[in-house]
């Protein structure tokens, strides 16, 4: 799949397959293509060559209600609605089922409370934290109940504890049976998600796929360190193993 608008060349003959139950890390430089690649797999931008297939059928053939039952986003930026509640907020995720407007707002509350802020869910998003607001978009990714989830950057602007919670949440919608395509830029928060073991890495680099490994594969620290131009190195800390970049004299 490649993507070209204005000229330049975002996405240049990318291919990657995500499987049912399975998790998929996107990493790469700022400006490397990730976000593209997720809006390409959403609908919200069209190939120039290629295309993104669910299943037997291609995206283009689905309604965007039809999308919906299969895809759900969690984007870097979620939409300015400070005015509107958190129940309002994870509500709107359900506008895919033909429903009583009472059942969908239960279903909101639910989610609000199996994410743990249920008590926030009548407060306007623009009073709410960071890490509590980031809670409610994934309440909408709960609520929305499709089984692929699509989520950039979801850490993205929380201190480190947020940053783990969130990833812990992340990685029980995963062991559920949902599919994750996940970008992020610190491929040490994907040792929260609970089984690192069967996660993957992708790597992306000026709109092409660099390579795709075990998140536990032994020559992960060497490519990311080309992927970023940086040396990295492994260190174990008990069990886990931590990335970190070589400091430069």
């Amino acid at each position: 799949m490649s993507v070209v608008r204005r000229g330049r060349t975002l996405l240049d003959g990318v291919s990657l397959s995500l499987e049912p139950g399975a998790l998929l890390a996107l990493v790469g430089p700022n400006g490397a293509g990730k976000t593209t690649l997720l809006r390409c797999a959403l609908g919200l931008l069209t190939p120039s060559h290629g295309a993104v297939r669910l299943g037997e059928r291609r995206l283009r053939e689905l309604s965007a209600r039809e999308r919906a039952a299969r895809l759900a986003w969690l984007p870097q930026h979620g939409a300015r609605t400070e005015d509107l509640s958190a129940v309002d907020v994870v509500q709107s995720a359900r506008y895919r089922f033909d429903e009583p407007a009472a059942h969908s707002e239960r279903e909101a509350r639910r989610a609000l409370e199996r994410v743990g802020v249920a008590a926030v869910a009548d407060r306007p998003l623009g009073t709410l934290s960071g890490g509590e607001r980031q809670r409610v978009s994934l309440a909408g990714l709960l609520a929305q109940d499709a089984p692929v989830l699509l989520v950039d950057e979801p850490a993205n602007h929380l201190d480190p504890a947020q940053q783990i919670d969130v990833y812990r949440l992340l990685g029980t919608l995963w062991r559920e049976g949902r599919s994750v395509m996940c970008v992020t830029h610190d491929v040490n928060l994907l040792r929260h998600l609970g089984a690192p073991g069967s996660v993957r890495v992708a790597g992306v680099a000026r709109g092409q796929l660099r390579f795709e490994c075990a998140f536990s594969d032994p020559e992960l620290p060497r490519q990311l360190g080309e992927l970023f131009g940086v040396q990295m190195r492994a260190l174990s800390i008990g069990e886990t193993r931590v990335l970190i970049p070589e400091p430069t004299a």
